[in-house]
């Protein structure tokens, strides 16, 4: 009896009858006419999908057979559709909504910029392109697992000699560690990912050829010198066109993608139900009785 289950042709035919059971819950809706028409225009489009996979062309019989598939995969997905095998299927409404997407997007992008558009887009946007200050520095680290609570103290003893000195040390400071002993052209993000954000921010401001501590760290604490600053500054349109052109394409396709949804929108009567629904009206209401209320 096990075995007779377990027969591909029994699993087969109860597959078949689900969904012929289905089909008449449906009631039979279909998609539209029940002509397939493929167009010449199609037919250049899979044959080119096919030299670019392939890199050759298909043969007249290799045509025929992508024809043959697409009729089958345009069958079954109208199919599919009246059997509404595609309502409550997150990756289909996903891949659906990210083609409708696509379509704003293909607008948004079909249009060049002027230089006179970028300049503006850069200057009002001028901190998300800003080359960030670059620091060079070396550091000397007291470490508090290995000195304790002597690390604060050995720190500042050296750090009186070095400046008492010429800043050259005669010996070999602080203690063994992982961490660079310099930094070169370093950003203080840079900096701060290697050392925290505290140590960042006291080398960034620190005076140039001049040892600084004790600078406090996750690691215990620093001697450091500073030997050169390079000050931020904003680059000029020639020098970053390609990134402020594809920043203004991406702004630009956002503003089109949500231009798009709300003009859709409009055409529905969104209804939320339950708890979530009195709520936001209830908020909706009190957002449109403020102006009155404040102006009263």
């Amino acid at each position: 009896m096990r075995a007779w289950l377990r027969e591909p042709l029994l699993h087969f035919l109860a597959a078949g009858a689900a969904i012929f059971l289905l089909y008449q819950v449906v009631g039979g809706r279909e998609l539209g006419p029940r002509e397939i028409v493929v167009s010449e225009a199609r037919i250049e489009a899979l044959a080119e999908n096919f030299a670019r996979t392939w890199m050759r062309p298909p043969t007249a019989e290799e045509i025929k057979g992508l024809v043959d598939d697409y009729v089958r995969e345009e069958i079954y997905y109208r199919e599919a559709v009246a059997l509404g095998l595609d309502r409550d299927d997150t990756v289909i409404r996903r891949r659906l909504r990210q083609k409708m997407e696509f379509v704003s997007e293909d607008v948004a992008s079909a249009r060049e910029p002027t230089d006179s558009e970028l300049q503006g887009y850069l200057e009002k946007n001028s901190a998300a392109f800003v080359d960030p200050p670059k620091l060079t520095f070396q550091q000397r680290l007291f470490s508090s697992d290995l000195r304790g609570d002597a690390a604060l103290e050995d720190a500042r003893r050296e750090l009186g000699q070095l400046n008492a000195g010429d800043g050259v040390p005669a010996v070999k400071l602080g203690d063994p560690s992982l961490l660079p002993a310099e930094m070169a052209q370093a950003t203080p993000r840079e900096v701060a990912n290697v050392f925290g954000e505290a140590f960042a921010a006291e080398v960034e401001d620190a005076p140039i050829d001049r040892w600084i501590g004790p600078v406090q760290s996750p690691f215990g604490v620093h001697v450091v010198r500073l030997s050169s600053r390079k000050a931020g500054r904003l680059p000029t349109l020639a020098e970053i066109r390609p990134a402020v052109l594809r920043e203004w394409q991406a702004t630009r396709q956002d503003d089109a993608n949500e231009a798009f949804y709300r003009g859709l929108l409009e055409k529905y009567d969104v209804r939320i139900e339950g708890e979530l629904g009195e709520l936001l009206q209830r908020q909706a209401a009190r957002d449109e009785a403020a102006p009155a209320g404040e102006g009263g």
